[in-house]
């Protein structure tokens, strides 16, 4: 796949069926995969009115913030921030909506172009990722793009997730502005 075709923007309200569907329509093994309980899933009316409020939200009133990941035009992805405290630091989550899509190395590409929006929109001095310590795609990823590991323990990463073994992954803003060109991060 030609990583010149990648894009990432805010998420828009015609985004939000995607997102949604990606969750509702997704198998049990699949989110066992990356750590998901499929009991957990909220209804598709109660998933789609929290993201469309939270996109109508000022940046520092958001609880979670949304970039759609984009392969030649085409919507194919998101991360999101969730845990935020505006100006001090957030949780991140790292997803590929299309199968096909899925191993092919793009994932860091994205998360290479999606870190100035997380790092400018909501002046973080840290980001936190803790994937499921099993699932090794996002962990290879965020070694790839600078994060450093901090510790594997047990935890309920998030309310979508049942109890598991994490990485807990962190990316400090000094950090961040020194692996990235200052021209990238000003486009967010």
């Amino acid at each position: 796949m030609n990583i010149h075709l990648l894009t990432v923007r805010e998420i828009l309200p015609a985004d939000v069926a995607h997102l949604v569907n990606y969750w509702q329509q997704a198998d049990e093994a699949y989110l066992l995969s990356m750590g998901a309980d499929i009991h957990k899933i909220p209804p598709r009316s109660e998933m789609t009115a929290m993201l469309l409020d939270q996109i109508e939200k000022p940046y520092d009133q958001k609880q979670s913030y949304c970039i759609i990941w984009q392969y030649n035009g085409e919507a194919i992805g998101h991360s999101n921030t969730n845990q935020i405290q505006y100006g001090e630091e957030a949780n991140m989550h790292l997803h590929i909506w299309k199968k096909d899509v899925r191993m092919k190395g793009l994932g860091s590409a994205f998360l290479k172009m999606t870190l100035p929006w997380f790092f400018n929109k909501l002046q973080l001095q840290c980001l936190i990722c803790e994937p499921y310590a099993l699932n090794p795609s996002p962990n290879k990823t965020l070694r790839k793009t600078g994060f450093k590991f901090e510790k594997e323990y047990v935890t309920t990463p998030g309310y979508l997730n049942f109890e598991q073994p994490v990485n807990r992954w962190i990316l400090t803003r000094d950090d961040f502005m020194s692996q990235y060109p200052t021209s990238e991060n000003e486009h967010a």
